[in-house]
């Protein structure tokens, strides 16, 4: 392929798999609105602890479906197990809207989280092995950023379509993607580097998780699985929780969800500067320094009593947050070999989603403990220092040839 034609096939390809991303994002962001309205409809009597566990069964199946998915795409191929994955989670989230207890409701959102958790890993697996060395770290942050257009996206509908129509109706346009995996069928190509391997390469799915622990790549393992804790359990705990933490500072439903939709704005530019800079200093420099922010960010919107700096340090949250997130999907496929690499990304990503259980979980029982926000906050800004610390310890990947 000519270098006039490679950068098209580029942008083609991280139109595709980033629309897969958004609507990922889509489901996951909305629900943190349909949380806050659902404690809020008569009839369903949603408790902070119930709440809790809504956002931590999704991470139950986010965990499942990484460790799984990841795995087997190292089997079956990329491509396959994405459009598996988008099916799972969209035909999940239309399902949903028609429930009407809390016990059918949780069962669907652990195999939405399924869906949803299997497809990450796979997804910046396959971008990650058909782009240049040179490129490979900001094209994946720029997939990454498709994740805050899908929160943007849910936010615009969660604004406009929740309060007026319910939120039921939302949840059933949650479930359009599905079509999308038919376009994905005939539209999508597989990793070259996955279609490279012989057959005689592929290993069985447990000889490639044991593989995944071997002495050569024990230490990046250890440090991806911290991280991914970290940065999950924060994630999950914090922004799940914001709408219903805006409530709790005293906003109406409408207005909570007008703030939220403002902070989720800057998500994009977090990416984007974070796709610039992953380049130009490395992988380790923007995990560091946009965790670091992430963490100043949080200890200030939980300490916040003024909506000026509710606002302003809720901005920034979200624009340091989501910028480390696309460091780390660019930064650990680039830790193993082609032949174990989306099971060492699902693996690392099933740890995350164990934080992801935790975060909703903690966030609910603390509430309903009467424990102050700024107390809540500041665990989460303690978690994610932890992950900049291990990020220390790990090794550059900027530039590396992927084996």
């Amino acid at each position: 392929m000519d270098k006039k034609t490679k950068p098209i096939a580029d942008r083609k390809l991280l139109g595709i798999a980033g629309a897969a991303w958004m609507f990922d994002a889509l489901d996951v962001g909305m629900l943190s609105f349909i949380i806050a309205a659902l404690k809020m409809e008569e009839g369903w009597n949603l408790t902070d602890v119930q709440a809790g566990w809504i956002g931590s069964t999704q991470s139950i199946g986010m965990a499942v479906g990484a460790l799984l998915f990841g795995a087997m795409a190292d089997k079956v191929g990329r491509k396959n197990i994405l459009i598996i994955t988008l099916l799972l989670f969209s035909i999940g989230s239309g399902l949903s809207a028609l429930v009407g207890t809390i016990s059918l409701f949780l069962i669907l959102r652990f195999f939405i989280g399924m869906g949803l958790g299997g497809e990450l890993p796979v997804a910046s697996t396959l971008v990650s092995e058909s782009v240049a060395p040179s490129k490979r770290g900001r094209v994946v942050v720029l997939l990454e950023s498709f994740w805050a257009l899908g929160w943007i996206l849910s936010a615009l509908i969660s604004y406009f379509i929740i309060p007026t129509y319910g939120w039921r109706i939302a949840l059933i346009l949650s479930a359009l993607p599905a079509f999308y995996a038919v376009y994905l069928r005939f539209s999508l190509p597989d990793s070259p580097k996955y279609e490279e391997l012989k057959p005689k390469e592929k290993q069985s799915m447990l000889q490639n998780m044991k593989k995944v622990w071997a002495k050569e790549y024990s230490k990046q393992t250890l440090i991806l699985w911290v991280l991914w804790f970290c940065v999950v359990f924060s994630y999950y705990g914090m922004f799940l929780w914001l709408p219903s933490v805006m409530l709790m500072k005293g906003f109406s439903l409408i207005k909570s969800f007008e703030y939220v939709l403002i902070m989720t704005l800057a998500q994009l530019p977090g990416y984007f500067t974070a796709a610039w800079f992953i380049e130009k200093m490395g992988r380790k420099f923007v995990l560091i320094t946009y965790l670091i922010g992430t963490a100043v960010s949080a200890y200030f919107f939980g300490t916040a009593e003024e909506l000026p700096l509710l606002i302003t340090s809720g901005i920034l949250l979200s624009f340091f947050n989501l910028g480390a997130w696309g460091a780390l999907y660019a930064y650990t496929p680039e830790q193993y070999p082609t032949v174990i690499r989306g099971t060492g990304a699902g693996m690392a990503a099933a740890i995350g989603r164990i934080g992801g259980i935790l975060g909703p979980l903690l966030v609910g029982y603390l509430v309903a403990a009467n424990t102050s926000i700024s107390a809540i906050f500041t665990i989460f800004t303690v978690a994610i220092l932890i992950g900049a610390i291990a990020v220390a310890f790990g090794k550059e990947t900027k530039n590396t040839v992927l084996e």
